[in-house]
């Protein structure tokens, strides 16, 4: 599994932070590690469960406590948990490091630095922020749109007409988050965040037209920097010998990085307006995870009395 690292410079600038003592500039210095620690136990000693790879975030306790000492003590307390080396130390609350401190700090390379924020808010913050940026991802080719506040991921063979079909969205008001390259990243066991590689940001390819760019063209409203994916649609070109699914019990999902994602196929041939199709397709998923499914309803009207709740059929889809 590869590695992912987040420089402190980019830290420093997305939570604004204010470097007291950095051992070498702060852009050749890199963070591994997704949680953050406050050495609380730390300081007493107790050092079983330490991960010298984590940030540590010291407020008003862990102040407090260095406090009661005099200067050779909290020297002590202090060489105790720097001689581990963590990457960087953040004082919250506007709290001026000890002397002590940034002789350590010296001693063993570490960056120190400080921000006016409260040290829980600090801790949400930079958890947030190390949660995106070292997410395992994955670069899937398609198009990602919001549609109604949902993420919908376009996938299928070229020319099939997925950024035909974005400009159709972003023309009926929804916004265009990536096209052709979408970098997808795992926050959580159950979310993945979608965004567009910097350098292709904005721009859409149209055969016949050429590339255009969509905010220019409709605006800053018309597109999104980052969005979660919630389905995955994949047009495909109309299959005569394939059987199609007319009624919508079955649920096939789709494996990304390990977490499945309700995928609908939609088969495409001329006169199908795909935008109105997508968007019927979200409202009708958004229907189904509130509890309600027309198809189990017009069965149960029907006298047939099926229930999709206790019989589920759910197909996994590779792609």
């Amino acid at each position: 599994m590869a590695e992912y690292k987040v420089s402190l410079k980019k830290i420093i600038e997305e939570l604004s932070l204010e470097s007291i003592y950095t051992p070498k500039e702060p852009e050749e210095i890199f963070i591994s590690s997704r949680d953050t620690n406050r050495p609380g136990l730390e300081l007493t000693g107790y050092m079983d469960y330490h991960n010298k790879d984590r940030i540590l975030l010291f407020g008003n306790a862990e102040y407090s406590f260095l406090s009661q000492f005099d200067s050779k003590k909290r020297f002590e307390r202090i060489e105790g948990v720097f001689s581990k080396e963590p990457p960087a130390v953040i004082f919250a609350r506007s709290l001026h490091p000890f002397a002590e401190v940034i002789e350590c700090a010296e001693k063993y390379s570490i960056p120190i630095l400080k921000t006016q924020e409260r040290t829980s808010t600090l801790m949400s913050s930079l958890v947030t922020f190390l949660n995106t940026e070292l997410a395992r991802r994955v670069t899937k080719h398609g198009v990602l749109m919001e549609v109604y506040g949902e993420g919908i991921m376009i996938i299928g063979d070229s020319g099939v007409g997925k950024s035909e079909t974005a400009i159709e969205l972003i023309n009926r008001g929804h916004r265009l988050v990536a096209d052709d390259a979408v970098e997808i990243r795992k926050l959580s066991e159950r979310q993945l965040i979608g965004t567009s590689p910097e350098n292709i940001r904005h721009f859409i390819e149209l055969r016949g037209i050429g590339i255009i760019n969509a905010m220019r063209i409709f605006g800053s409203g018309a597109i999104k920097m980052s969005q979660s994916i919630d389905i995955v649609i994949n047009l495909e070109f109309w299959d005569k010998a394939r059987v199609y699914d007319r009624m919508g019990l079955e649920s096939e999902v789709t494996d990304i990085l390990g977490v499945k994602v309700p995928i609908i196929t939609i088969p495409v041939t001329p006169g199908r307006n795909l935008a109105v199709i997508i968007e019927v397709a979200v409202m009708n998923q958004r229907q189904k995870k509130m509890g309600y499914n027309a198809a189990e309803q017009l069965l149960n009207n029907l006298g047939m009395g099926y229930d999709v709740s206790k019989s589920p059929r759910e197909r996994t889809y590779i792609w």
